[in-house]
């Protein structure tokens, strides 16, 4: 059977066949969304509360701890992680990657309505939800800033107006704020004056709350007019306020500005962000699933100018972070790697076939199989990222294999005499099941990658589906496209023309090449047994080596951007970090390779935590990594006195929704609150021992002063004093309390409570404030009722899984990987002697890592016995696949050797260029033992001929298929630029590989196959050799008694004497 002769008979049909499919394809590769990794969702919801003036115990107990409970009753729920602070819980909700994240926020709505009765009844509004995404950064941010205007009426603004525009570009999801200042009334009080007058704070709170109210009135509908009622019952400014009556003392009124003053402010004058020094407000835009990334910044920087024409002249607006400029350059990079990949294979073949028309005609398998793989990929959904990219840039390097086998069979036939349609009919009916076993033995490699579960093999699917099309592709056009190019556009060989010069020394060199391979060859097969021991030494190098070399999770990216933390001592005051933090930031903006810098303070959670995102100048301007630069200005902060810089750079592949100020992180739980506060700074103090990992650090935070004020229960009781009374008063002299609100078109605001900022500065203020006795109704000062302690409490308390943890977290020193780091924390574990309660687990990509770790061999085993299944079943036999896949040790030790020599750990990138070495070094054994059974089978030759004339007689096409797949991943390998560090090791691995794996199976494949077949007189173990024929080429095809233009049997060198060996022409 003839799978190529309907196509090489109708080149009509097969070349419109083949320009429409090339035309799909073009059309989808400029569909396709374009992305920095595959569109990864992780359904997570973030889940927020605020109760301003609680501390982070209140929080954690009234209002984490409840909603939690109902949370976790949710099915499909992997982790539940939150975080509680002054006035603030958050909580961060994780499913199976199988829930949706729809249905997931409909079952959180569900749940925070469970907990609704067991929340504080005086929340001033209830909790809060949003769709999450931890694995797909922001796309941009915005500073929105005014020279002129206060930094209240910016917020306006911005979340009236800016916010809202952007919220309706087509492909933006969330919107969110750092530094937003809306807008509030602000009453502060003057406790002195207050208890003059024999007033109580809780007199003045019922009193402004009644004082404004906007509530229905009705209408008045008489016989022929109707009249709605409105009445002038709310206030909407300060100077409004400030004439409230509270009270009457001695007939004449009481007002606000007799006891203090309103003023025009804030709601949280406790948080702020900054734009080179400048207030500003900060935009965050983030991107809804499956859309395209440049279209949508795109789209959001088209909409500025118009937002900016209708905002006052004062207010500016600058893009920050825009992902797209690092996408677009690293797409751009691997795009021009690719092309400089199809220019090396494409020289390849010329310079082994040495015809134009023999080169173009496998050049074009390349185009057309990478736009079907496009047009594949695009009713996929999938996206035009690093990953996909990458995975179509090392296809290039195989998928011409198939075509380079059939072009050279048939050149092979054309200079043997036939004419080029003779030549493509019996080439192909010849080479067509070598093709076929090639193609899905390769694409067998990636099946266990696409079964794969996880966020792993989410994040990869995309690359071995792209890969296996483009494959597959390539089978098909090299079986119907190419043959027909062969029969109709090769000539036939004209002996009397005479080459040129460069086409003889290209001839000469090549059977030079022949020349000491034959000699090489020779030597092996007289030596055999001294091959069989190498191989087994390169089995067990293999697995030396994958014990040793460095295990890694994903490359260190390079994206331009850093997102920094700041951290103060526990006890510090808003305005001494706001200071701190300018300090930090002036030493930032003062490095040569960073660009801009953003910050802002405030309960995030804690007001001794600032966060800082700088973004680098573009690569090709600086001189320095981004790991280099955070190392410099770890250095460049020490200066700076009471304040510490953490850094991590920002990676396209974020797993976890716990935000920590270093990379990667390690929880420490305990139900104990107690024990876990003592064992935290423990086990913090050793792992900032271990040389494997820098900047260590912790979200612990126990240590802040706290005064306690002790009610005296007794007294209280007979003054009819209740502690809530208590609670109240100071929550309306120090919380911010939030006592009314004033509604207007757009959007609302409060009015909050509080004494006068002197008074809120120590301890002396307790003694200026009065609770109303309800049994003598005169004041009674608080002093007389508490007395006060000081102690510490932790400004944070975060929770996993229900549970108080604390994570630990760091980043990698440099020399030193991920698995390093791993396996010098397990030590350190079995060194101490922890409580039996207190349990550690890694979070995020640390989780991810530790989990594939223990997978990887399970997964190259996988791959292995996915292409040995398939190779069985296509030779029908048990003992053939054994042969080809015993040329996988010394790829193995190929790729670990280059990846160790160049400083390079195993990451899962580097894993999957070995998988891919999986497929690509045994298409070298299936060229051989094809032809070798074929000589068998038709000339009766004995197996050592047999593979003897079959390893010279495909020389030529190993050689070209071997160069194409080491051309087309050497740009990779030696790739600069945007998101190169995620492409090397790829290139790397394969390169190595390649480069062992190719010297050592041209001689120990023939070794192999000789003692396999002394299985021979076993039938059942050798099946196509005397049994049926499966798949085979037609009996009638032409024997293949010919080696190359000018190689024949009866022509080839004797390899050696030895009794019983007869040579059979």
């Amino acid at each position: 059977m003839n799978i190529s002769a309907p196509f090489i008979v109708r080149p009509i049909a097969t070349t419109l066949l083949a320009i429409g499919v090339t035309l799909v394809g073009l059309v989808a590769y400029f569909l396709l969304p374009i992305a920095g990794v595959p569109q990864v969702e992780i359904p997570t919801i973030q889940v927020s509360a605020s109760l301003p003036g609680s501390n982070a115990e209140t929080m954690a107990t009234t209002v984490a701890a409840p909603l939690e409970r109902q949370l976790a009753l949710i099915s499909g729920v992997t982790s539940i992680s939150s975080s509680s602070s002054l006035g603030r819980t958050s909580i961060q909700v994780e499913f199976d990657l199988d829930r949706t994240l729809d249905g997931a926020a409909q079952d959180v709505q569900t749940a925070i309505s469970a907990a609704a009765g067991d929340l504080p009844k005086d929340l001033p509004s209830p909790p809060t939800y949003e769709k999450a995404n931890p694995a797909d950064a922001q796309l941009m941010s915005i500073a929105v800033t005014s020279a002129d205007l206060p930094i209240d009426k910016v917020n306006d603004y911005v979340e009236n107006y800016v916010a809202l525009q952007l919220s309706r570009v087509v492909g933006v999801g969330l919107v969110d704020f750092h530094g937003e200042q809306k807008s509030a009334v602000r009453i502060q009080v003057n406790p002195t004056a207050v208890a003059a007058l024999g007033l109580s704070l809780e007199d003045i709170r019922s009193a402004i709350s009644s004082a404004s109210v906007n509530a229905p009135k009705g209408t008045l509908d008489g016989p022929r007019q109707s009249l709605t009622l409105a009445a002038t019952d709310q206030l909407s400014d300060a100077a409004a306020f400030n004439a409230v009556i509270i009270a009457y003392r001695g007939g004449a009124p009481v007002r606000v500005s007799d006891i203090g003053g309103a003023i025009d402010g804030v709601e949280d004058i406790r948080q702020a962000a900054w734009l080179d020094g400048q207030r500003a407000v900060i935009i965050d835009v983030h991107k809804q699933p499956g859309y395209n990334i440049n279209e949508t910044v795109q789209r959001v920087k088209d909409l500025l100018p118009d937002l900016q024409r209708t905002l006052p002249p004062s207010i500016k607006m600058q893009v920050l972070g825009d992902r797209t400029q690092t996408i677009r350059s690293s797409v751009a990079e691997v795009q021009f790697t690719m092309a400089i990949s199809v220019g090396l294979v494409v020289l390849v073949i010329f310079l082994f076939l040495r015809h134009v028309r023999a080169t173009l005609i496998p050049s074009v398998t390349i185009p057309v199989s990478l736009l079907c793989t496009c047009a594949a990929m695009y009713l996929l959904g999938y996206t035009i990222d690093n990953v996909s990219l990458m995975a179509l840039t090392i296809a290039v390097g195989f998928i011409i294999d198939d075509a380079i086998v059939m072009v050279e069979n048939i050149i092979r036939h054309i200079e043997n005499g036939d004419t080029p349609i003779e030549a493509a009919l019996s080439g192909s009916r010849e080479i067509g099941f070598t093709i076929i076993s090639m193609t899905a033995s390769l694409v067998a490699v990636f099946i266990p990658l696409l079964l794969m579960g996880g966020l792993i093999g989410r994040l990869f699917r995309e690359f071995a589906v792209a890969v296996s099309i483009a494959i597959m592709m390539s089978g098909v056009i090299s079986l119907t496209l190419t043959p027909m190019m062969c029969g109709w556009l090769l000539k036939p060989i004209d002996r009397n023309v005479r080459e040129n010069v460069f086409s003889r020394a290209l001839e000469s060199t090549f059977a030079g090449m022949l020349h000491v391979y034959d000699v090489g060859l020779r030597w092996v097969l007289r030596h055999k047994p001294v091959m069989l021991l190498f191989m087994a030494a390169t089995l067990g190098a293999t697995v030396y080596l994958y014990q040793v070399i460095p295990k890694g999770f994903f490359p260190q990216q390079d994206n331009g951007t850093i997102s920094g933390s700041s951290e103060a001592a526990q006890d510090i005051s808003y305005d001494a970090m706001v200071r701190r933090q300018q300090e930090l930031a002036k030493v930032i903006e003062a490095d040569p390779d960073v660009q801009t810098v953003y910050y802002w303070v405030g309960a995030n959670p804690t007001v001794n935590s600032g966060r800082l995102m700088i973004d680098l100048k573009p690569l090709s301007q600086r001189h320095a990594t981004a790991t280099q630069v955070i190392n410099r200005l770890r250095k460049a902060a020490a200066k700076v006195e009471g304040i510490a810089l953490f850094g991590q750079a920002r990676q396209d592949v974020q797993i976890g929704a716990r935000v920590s100020k270093t990379q990667y992180q390690y929880t420490l739980q305990d139900p104990d609150v107690n024990e876990l506060f003592k064992w935290a700074p423990i086990m913090l103090a050793k792992l900032q021992t271990l040389p494997e990992l820098q900047d260590v650090t912790g979200d612990l935070q126990s240590s802040a002063p706290r005064m306690t004020l002790k009610i005296d229960r007794d007294l209280i009781g007979q003054l009819g004093i209740t502690p809530q009374a208590i609670d109240d008063t100071l929550y309306d002299a120090f919380g911010q309390r939030q006592v009314a609100t004033i509604f207007t078109q757009l959007d609302q605001h409060h009015v909050v409570l509080e004494l006068e900022p002197r008074f809120q500065e120590d301890a002396s203020a307790l003694a200026r404030l009065f609770v109303r006795s309800a049994t003598s109704g005169q004041m009674v000062p608080l002093s007389a009722l508490t007395h006060y302690e000081t102690s510490v409490s932790p400004l944070t308390i975060n929770h996993q899984d229900q549970f108080p943890a604390v994570t630990l977290s760091f980043n990698l020193a440099p020399g030193h990987s991920l698995g390093d780091a791993i396996s010098a924390i397990q030590r350190l574990e079995q060194s101490v002697i922890k409580p039996a309660a207190l349990t550690a687990r890694y979070q995020g990509s640390a989780k991810v890592f530790q989990s594939s770790l223990a997978t990887q061999p399970y997964l190259i085993l996988a791959a292995i016995v996915a292409v040995y299944i398939v190779l069985g079943m296509l030779y029908e036999s048990f003992v053939h696949p054994l042969t080809i896949l015993s040329t996988l040790p010394s790829a193995g030790v190929g790729a670990f050797l280059a990846l160790m020599a160049l400083g390079y750990d195993f990451s899962l990138i580097a894993l999957i260029g070995v998988i891919l070495l999986v497929g690509i070094v045994k298409k070298n054994a299936i060229m051989m033992i094809d032809f070798a059974l074929d000589g068998e089978r038709r000339r009766q030759l004995p197996a050592e001929e047999a593979i003897y004339q079959a390893c010279l007689l495909r020389f030529r096409p190993i050689m070209m298929t071997t160069m194409a797949a080491l051309l087309g991943g050497l740009p990779l390998a030696l790739g600069t630029g945007a998101g190169s560090e995620l492409r090397r090791p790829l290139g790397i691995a394969i390169v190595g590989g390649l480069l062992l794996s190719q010297f050592l199976t041209l001689y120990t494949t023939p070794v192999i196959y000789i003692y396999l077949s002394r299985f021979g007189h076993l039938r059942w173990f050798w099946r196509r050799k005397a049994g049926p024929e499966i798949l085979m080429p037609d009996p009638g095809a032409a024997p293949v008694t010919d080696i190359g233009p000018d190689i024949r049997p009866e022509s080839l060198p004797r390899r050696y004497e030895k009794p019983g060996i007869v040579r059979q022409n």
